[in-house]
């Protein structure tokens, strides 16, 4: 949807809730395949290195390596989702963590794809319908591994997350879903520069923004000032 017709930000106290989509079948090819996308992954920076090493051994020893029930982690899904015209990112402001984060979270029983989880929780946490992997964009983006502290009877453990590069329909309207968030909101790329974002979002950024424009390879806020 252009600029103008669409609100920048959404409060996260107006959507109806979400249906989730169906689960995916359990699939031996289809956990190769997870296996052969992570191998061809091309990792961006050292952290992204060894966090791929440790994402492929994870998946070595598990075998269904989203099953969140794994004491030491699981596998995660989450989307870098730009507009139709690739000049904006869609990030929600988490409630607890107090950052601006990309759309993501858990797989539900029986989903063993990490495209699944992360278009299923985009759309829960955005109440945007008809979003789209990237067609050309590398599956996964990018890998972040990341500890979560311990809370309630869950002890601590490691989020080990496989991002994708998702686009929004031009008509795409806000609706937001997610309880752990307060808000949505569309941001330019210039905007970014000025946000506190984890860094493995950011390189994550990077990436889908030489993707989607390759004549720009620098960092958001290096590219801006062009």
């Amino acid at each position: 949807m252009a600029r103008g017709q669409r609100s920048d930000v959404a409060r996260v106290d107006e959507a109806p809730a979400a249906l989730a989509g169906p689960d995916d079948v359990t699939d031996p090819a289809r956990d190769r395949e997870l296996r052969a996308h992570l191998r061809r992954h091309a990792p961006a920076d050292p952290k992204e290195v060894s966090d791929l090493a440790e994402i492929l051994a994870f998946v070595d020893r598990h075998p269904d390596p989203f099953d969140r029930r794994i004491v030491e982690g699981h596998l995660t899904g989450s989307a870098v989702i730009l507009s139709a015209a690739g000049d904006q990112v869609l990030l929600l402001h988490h409630r607890k963590l107090r950052r601006w984060l990309q759309p993501g979270g858990h797989a539900e029983a029986g989903e063993r794809s990490g495209e699944t989880v992360a278009l299923r929780e985009a759309r829960e946490e955005t109440g945007i319908e008809g979003l789209t992997l990237h067609p050309t964009a590398p599956r996964p983006l990018d890998v972040d591994v990341h500890p979560i502290p311990a809370r309630g009877d869950e002890p601590a453990h490691r989020h080990l997350d496989l991002r994708y590069l998702v686009i929004a329909p031009r008509d795409a309207s806000l609706r937001r879903l997610a309880a752990e968030a307060r808000a949505l909101r569309w941001f330019t790329w210039e905007e970014l520069a000025a946000i506190d974002l984890d860094p493995g979002l950011r390189r994550a950024l990077r990436t889908a923004r030489a993707i989607t424009n390759p004549s720009l390879t620098a960092h958001p806020e290096e590219a801006s000032d062009r």
